[in-house]
């Protein structure tokens, strides 16, 4: 159910199709974001089921620490999406392992 920050860089850098979906809302969006991610705040996710359960490429959710995304992905994959990942630590550990530019909050 979750994926580390570095496996998901390291995903990216070899061209692999992920679709980032931001779950926070959007005041935290502004602080800091992962460039290329979608933002859909948490209480969003049930309108957009069936843009996310397209069988399209893998879905990698995240929030400021994890716990969030991890709710998340519990509920898509309830509902059949079972190509969704939570990053395990959030942008927070993004910025700390991965972009250190990010900022933190």
């Amino acid at each position: 159910m979750e994926i580390s920050p570095s496996d998901v860089k390291a995903k990216l850098d070899a061209g692999e199709p992920l679709r980032l979906i931001d779950c926070r809302e959007q005041g935290e969006y502004d602080i800091c974001r992962i460039e290329g991610a979608r933002l859909l705040p948490m209480n969003s996710i049930p309108k957009h089921l069936q843009e996310l359960d397209d069988d399209g490429a893998p879905i990698v959710v995240y929030c400021h620490h994890g716990v969030r995304s991890l709710s998340v992905v519990d509920w898509l994959r309830r509902q059949g999406v079972e190509n969704a990942q939570s990053m395990s630590g959030g942008i927070d550990y993004w910025s700390i392992s991965v972009d250190r530019s990010v900022p933190r909050y």
